[in-house]
C-alpha cells in the first residue's frame, strides 16, 4: 500500500512539473519574461482532466489579458492529461515585483 501511494504521489508531482514547465514557454509578450518567473501563476490544479491556473496580472485591465489566456490554454492542452483550461483571476494578494524570481528582477533591472 505505501508503494501505491508514493507512486501516486510521485505521478502528481511529475505532472505538476510538467504544468509548471508548460507555462514556463508562455512568454509576457510586452515584458519577455515566462508567466512563472514573473510570479504571476498563484496555484495549479487538475480535476479530472480540468486544469484551474489561478493566476493574476501586473495591472488590472492588462490589454493582453485575453492573448495571455489563450497561450496558457495553448501550453496546457498539450500535456495529455488535459482536456480544458480554466483560468481563475484574482487580485490578492496584489501582484508586485517581489514576487518575481531573482532571474526575472534581474532581466527587468529591479535591484530590490
Amino acid at each position: 500500500m505505501a508503494e501505491e501511494s508514493t507512486a501516486a504521489t510521485d505521478t502528481v508531482a511529475d505532472l505538476k512539473t510538467r504544468m509548471v514547465e508548460a507555462l514556463q514557454t508562455v512568454i509576457d509578450p510586452e515584458l519577455r519574461i515566462d508567466l512563472v518567473n514573473l510570479g504571476l501563476i498563484y496555484g495549479l490544479s487538475l480535476t479530472d482532466g480540468v486544469v484551474t491556473v489561478t493566476m493574476t496580472l501586473t495591472t488590472m485591465g492588462c490589454p493582453i489579458s485575453q492573448v495571455l489566456t489563450n497561450m496558457i490554454e495553448s501550453a496546457l492542452e498539450k500535456l495529455p492529461e488535459v482536456d480544458r483550461v480554466d483560468i481563475n483571476l484574482v487580485w490578492e494578494p496584489a501582484w508586485s515585483p517581489a514576487k518575481m524570481s531573482r532571474f526575472a528582477r534581474v532581466a527587468l533591472g529591479y535591484h530590490s
